[in-house]
């Protein structure tokens, strides 16, 4: 067990009144408990708060005035990572849970049906199950080229498939679609995370169903994943963008930081 100390901090300046959407709490998740937390927003306001009770997802809404707009997210978490067994069998298709089933569709940024016959061409000769995916991420790892400031926020797997280069979210959403066309449920899971080398930002990794379970895997190798204190997950990055906004709205600042310990 380890400790987690999270500090995230935006900085907006809001042109007109706006509504803002934030998704940057640590999720309710078994793989971790939030000892202590704290929120603060200025100039102060009211504020809305709900989860998704599926997900663990956690949400802040709130309508900002004209002016900067800074919003302090910290939290100390403690993790409970669980060893996950050598080989995990994939699950046919017909088993499903009901909810894990969607899992397998394309979505916005994962377009696993375009990709199907790559997907078949590169990994479908190797035997189902957890090495299969291992195969996924290793691919990836080392066929894309990790630069930032080379995607944008429209660009898709399969646009990073043809140029080969992008930033963590891009690598996720390649292994969700590679696992999807290979029939097996994926999706992104964002969070914090201390990277071996700065600068620190949010961290996007992908989750892949097998054997009744979902296995966390992290194609950029940037950080131990069994660390990672989960803020959102969902089908795709429009599922667990950090914040949606509503009005003409600049963003000035983003500074995130994890320090670790054990317990």
């Amino acid at each position: 067990m380890h400790t987690s100390l999270v500090d995230c901090l935006l900085e907006y300046d809001v042109s007109s009144p706006a509504h803002f959407l934030l998704n940057i709490g640590a999720a309710f998740h078994p793989g971790h408990e939030v000892v202590e937390e704290r929120l603060t927003i200025t100039p102060s306001m009211k504020v809305r708060h709900f989860s998704d009770e599926r997900s663990g997802n956690r949400f802040i809404r709130l309508d900002a005035p004209k002016g900067v707009l800074s919003v302090n997210y910290h939290a100390r978490v403690q993790l409970h990572p669980v060893a996950q067994p050598l080989h995990l069998d994939e699950t046919p298709v017909s088993a499903l849970p009901d909810d894990v089933l969607h899992y397998l569709m394309p979505s916005r940024y994962c377009e696993s049906d375009s990709l199907r016959r790559v997907a078949q061409q590169l990994f479908g000769h190797l035997p189902p199950g957890m090495g299969r995916v291992r195969a996924v991420e290793s691919w990836i790892h080392e066929s894309i080229d990790y630069q930032t400031g080379t995607t944008q926020p429209t660009t898709t797997a399969q646009d990073v498939f043809v140029q080969r280069v992008g930033v963590c979210r891009d690598f996720a959403h390649l292994g969700i679609t590679l696992c999807r066309a290979l029939n097996i449920p994926a999706r992104l899971v964002v969070g914090y995370v201390k990277f071996a080398e700065p600068p620190q930002d949010f961290h996007a990794v992908f989750e892949a169903w097998l054997d009744g379970r979902w296995v966390l895997f992290d194609a950029t190798r940037m950080a131990p994943i069994d660390r990672l204190v989960r803020i959102g997950t969902g089908r795709d990055a429009k599922d667990v963008a950090f914040a949606t906004i509503f009005g003409d709205v600049n963003m000035l600042r983003k500074e995130i930081t994890v320090d670790e310990g054990e317990i």
